[in-house]
């Protein structure tokens, strides 16, 4: 008798075989699916999916009941997530959160706890799967909803349950880029908080603290953000779930990433990293955050290279999860392109940083309405490399990128001032890509304009020493030097980059060559052959030790933590200013 290694078809198991009538015969079986077990009955939809049924699966899912069991079914969240992305066309998401918050009103008539606590704990699982979907809108319209179920209740639990649906709605907003509302649910989960304190609990705040400093992050309030994350590091135990520590982990290094305190950065987003791979796999969305917020780390530290590699490692992970047209898969998109760009900066190859500039600004743009802030930096990426490209265009071809690159910036700066004003850092870094944009033009006046108030707001919030500062100054050094002949004043402003570039990341840093090489030409167009000398020296012994950095380069992802986060914790808080 032969063995099964012998045959060459071996029969699918009986279940799978009676899955798959099931599915055949849908139509006929439909009625009888909700006598079935939660997995089974996800996996005839699974099944569906598989097969291209998707205005059956659609409507199916469509069903509030229905899909209250499917969410139960968690040992298959990514398949779930795969089904759900597909039938975006069907607006599955709509209908759930429509039919979420009338399930509300009806539960609140009734006056049952019982079924108000059900519906309660419904909004959590269909609100936070909505959420890490990336369907904002919807995961707030179904949060809202169940706060105020939540508020219907007067017990310790009920104010419990207000409390978790501020912070959820709290992250909604900050990711939707909502700010003036993801405030007034900062406000509000507060009041909870102090309820709960005077009633003599003790209430956890660590992830309530994270989402304040991503909201605080978003809005360039750098200095409270990392403040807020301290906060919410301390409260940090072991008994909070992983998700949590990755989360609060990862957006605190973010903060500490901005007031340039690399080495409490790297503690944090590694642990992070590594945290998230141990309890949740390479293949999870939650693994693919850390990833990027591990990219902007490394992006940060002028480690490039390292960076692309991250954000690919992270698009391939959300595109895996949730399929090519999310908006989680359209900021990792923007990351990549954005690390891409700064990547191949000397090469002028840029066409793999377009594409995906691109890809972004068409998924996000199929998903959202045209003047949402998510455009802003994606069209600000796409412009910054348009005109990248334009430079080694021929005349007519460099005129068109130029205006499309205009457009692209003047629109991002436009949704840039409306959300925060004048007097912030992304509406500053606005105006300094327009005076490079300017410059390139031969708009030399202009140019200097933007770039003038572009370092006034940045040293205004900044302080006078950041690396955003010395990115500003570096390029009015650069007009001023090759395109306006104001040779002293392009000295000092060199100088003066070249200071604080080498103070924060040291003598290989990449944005030195440009410094350089600027003096260089100065010196030259100025006759100063003494300092001309001096500055080719230079330049050579940056080059030996950018040579002597890349043999020393790393995976990114070949570290291995042994310590736990209390450790990591400990190190962190001992480590100077």
């Amino acid at each position: 008798m032969a063995s099964a290694c012998d045959l060459d078809w071996v029969p699918d198991s009986l279940y799978n075989t009676a899955v798959s009538v099931v599915v055949s015969h849908f139509r006929a079986f439909k009625s009888e699916l909700r006598l079935f077990p939660d997995n089974v009955q996800f996996d005839i939809y699974y099944q569906l999916y598989n097969k291209g049924m998707l205005v059956e699966l659609g409507q199916e899912f469509s069903c509030l009941e229905i899909f209250a069991r499917v969410l139960k079914v968690h040992d298959k969240r990514n398949l779930l997530h795969h089904c759900f992305q597909a039938l975006m066309k069907h607006r599955v998401s709509f209908h759930l959160a429509t039919a979420y918050s009338q399930h509300c009103c009806t539960v609140h008539a009734s006056s049952c706890t019982k079924r108000i606590q059900q519906a309660i704990q419904l909004g959590f699982n269909l609100g936070g799967f909505l959420s890490d979907a990336g369907w904002f809108p919807d995961a707030e319209v179904v949060l809202k909803a169940c706060l105020q179920l939540c508020k219907q209740a007067s017990s310790t639990q009920a104010l419990l349950h207000a409390l978790e649906c501020c912070v959820r709605l709290l992250h909604v907003r900050n990711a939707n880029c909502q700010y003036g509302d993801a405030e007034k649910s900062w406000v509000e989960a507060q009041e909870y908080v102090q309820e709960l304190t005077n009633q003599g609990h003790k209430v956890n705040r660590a992830t309530l603290l994270s989402e304040y400093c991503a909201l605080l992050f978003a809005k360039s309030q750098y200095d409270m953000a990392y403040r807020a994350c301290c906060t919410a590091l301390n409260e940090i135990n072991p008994s909070l779930p992983p998700r949590v520590i990755v989360d609060v982990f990862r957006q605190c290094a973010k903060a500490c990433v901005v007031k340039r305190e690399f080495q409490r950065a790297e503690l944090l987003i590694k642990f992070a990293v590594q945290c998230a791979r141990d309890h949740f796999g390479g293949r999870h969305h939650i693994y693919a955050d850390a990833l990027l917020d591990y990219g902007f780390y490394l992006l940060n530290v002028d480690a490039v290279c390292q960076a692309v590699q991250v954000y690919q490692a992270a698009l391939d992970i959300r595109t895996a999860v949730f399929g090519q047209n999310n908006l989680h898969v359209a900021i990792a998109h923007e990351d990549l392109a954005y690390s891409s760009y700064v990547f191949e900066y000397s090469s002028g190859e840029f066409q793999h940083a377009l594409e995906h500039a691109e890809r972004a600004i068409e998924i996000i743009t199929c998903i959202l309405p045209e003047d949402h802030l998510l455009l802003a930096s994606s069209k600000r990426v796409k412009a910054l490399i348009l005109e990248e490209i334009a430079i080694d265009s021929p005349d007519e071809a460099s005129k068109r990128l130029l205006s499309e690159a205009q457009d692209l910036h003047l629109t991002s700066l436009s949704l840039a001032q409306k959300a925060f004003g004048e007097n912030n850092v992304q509406t500053a870094k606005h105006y300094g890509n327009l005076g490079r944009l300017y410059q390139s033009m031969g708009k030399f006046e202009l140019a200097e304009t933007m770039h003038l108030k572009a370092i006034a707001v940045k040293e205004k919030l900044l302080g006078p020493d950041d690396y955003e500062v010395a990115l500003s100054i570096g390029h009015l050094a650069s007009l001023y030097n090759y395109d306006m002949e104001k040779y002293g004043d392009a000295e000092k402003l060199y100088l003066r980059s070249i200071a604080i570039g080498r103070k924060l990341f040291g003598p290989g840093y990449s944005g030195l060559e440009y410094d350089y090489r600027g003096l260089l030409r100065l010196y030259s167009a100025v006759g100063n052959s003494d300092k001309n000398l001096e500055y080719y020296q230079v330049l050579n012994d940056w080059y030996d030790i950018r040579d002597r950095n890349k043999d020393k380069d790393k995976k990114p992802l070949e570290f291995d933590h042994s310590d736990n986060c209390q450790s990591i914790l400990g190190v962190f808080f001992k480590l100077p200013s």
